[in-house]
């Protein structure tokens, strides 16, 4: 009898059906995730790149004012004291 052999295969067939569906769809869902990450991605390195230019000039700002003071200073005849 043919029926429990026919009956088999067709679950079989239906069981790679809904995993071939499954799979397809995790795959779409996996594609648009790394899309998403990337252009988180980049937004983060856009922000991170101008806070560390920020850092960058506030370095600078701070060893200006420091040399403009330090040659105030030395211009002075009287010592301070605090």
């Amino acid at each position: 009898m043919p029926v429990p052999y026919l009956l088999s295969l067709l679950l079989v067939l239906v069981g790679l059906a809904v995993l071939l569906f499954v799979a397809v769809r995790v795959f779409r869902s996996l594609s648009r995730f790394g899309a998403a990450a990337a252009a988180v991605g980049g937004h983060v390195d856009d922000r991170a790149g101008l806070l560390r230019a920020r850092t960058a000039a506030l370095k600078v700002a701070i060893a200006e004012r420091r040399s403009t003071r330090s040659a105030n200073d030395s211009d002075d005849s009287s010592a301070r004291t605090i």
